[in-house]
């Protein structure tokens, strides 16, 4: 196994020790499986949530890292389960079919929205996600760690829209300025940021107005609902907006605060080139006093 001197990964600092340490434990315990090793982990680090879960899709997705980085040795997957073993990609799922009909109307016709948070393993959490793959440009595989799904209806039960919400990025340097805290200060507060990584507004339906609406009601949804799903309350929610697809127009009108721009480097990009087109990003407080929550006690903090 090789090793460099300090390693980062998912936002922790490894050494030598701590690899050789990780490895002699998998390799004292062959009878182990990946997720008891991912347990062990989190509990050896008191690596939990802030209501006091453990960590284990982090932990799996370190472990992954350190064995396509570092030569670490997992134990094998085990493919006899009824769950299908992490390391291995999904089996294809059949698209859901598009309807025919064309949703062109106004958005005072759609009203009510129906908003339904959508439970991992229920057919409206397979239909939400199936939209998302066969029609948002990122496409999403399956969700993991602390998310919310959620499908839109109108008032005549027809689709409408998709929301993804998770975890926020690790770094965003036009978020951290915004915010003004410090790289520690951030480490123990990030969970209290989330991620709209997927907004999807079905190609068929073609109502004006609707996507400020969705945005603007999407920010209480989450305030309400990610507490009563995750057990801790949010502070802010961000997202990253592709400029040469989309100019925020909806993002602006639903109160979103536009702060800068990404980088263009992807999470796994070393070497400071540009791997991914350019973002704004922009962010929504979810309370006024979201800076002293958060931890920060003046907007000098940043380093």
């Amino acid at each position: 196994m090789t090793c460099e001197p300090c390693i980062r990964v998912q936002g922790r600092t490894l050494i030598p020790a701590d690899l050789l340490q990780l490895q002699a434990t998998i390799d004292g315990h062959p009878r182990w499986s990946r997720h008891r090793v991912a347990q062990e982990l989190c509990q050896g680090w008191n690596w939990r949530t802030p209501s006091g879960l453990l960590k284990t899709f982090a932990a799996r997705s370190l472990l992954l890292k350190l064995e396509q980085r570092q030569g670490l040795r997992l134990p094998a997957l085990r493919t006899g389960n009824r769950r299908r073993p992490w390391g291995l990609r999904p089996s294809p799922v059949a698209e859901p079919p598009s309807p025919a009909g064309l949703v062109a109307e106004s958005l005072s016709s759609l009203q009510p929205l129906q908003w339904h948070l959508c439970r991992r393993g229920t057919a409206p959490w397979d239909r939400a996600l199936g939209l998302l793959r066969q029609h948002h440009y990122l496409r999403c595989t399956r969700p993991v760690g602390t998310h919310l799904l959620y499908l839109v209806h109108d008032a005549r039960e027809r689709e409408v829209a998709v929301h993804l919400v998770g975890a926020a990025a690790w770094q965003c340097a036009a978020r951290d300025r915004f915010i003004g805290w410090s790289a520690a200060v951030r480490a123990a507060q990030l969970a209290r940021i989330a991620n709209h990584s997927r907004f999807l507004i079905l190609p068929w339906v073609r109502v004006p107005h609707l996507a400020s609406r969705l945005l603007g009601q999407l920010t209480w949804r989450v305030c309400a609902d990610w507490p009563e799903q995750h057990g801790w309350a949010l502070e802010l929610l961000e997202t990253f907006v592709e400029q040469d697809r989309f100019i925020g127009t909806s993002s602006r009108a639903a109160h979103w605060q536009e702060v800068g721009l990404t980088t263009g480097r992807t999470r796994q990009e070393k070497h400071h080139r540009i791997a991914a087109p350019r973002k704004s990003v922009w962010v929504y407080p979810l309370h006024r006093s979201f800076r002293p929550r958060l931890g920060v006690l003046s907007t000098r903090e940043v380093r």
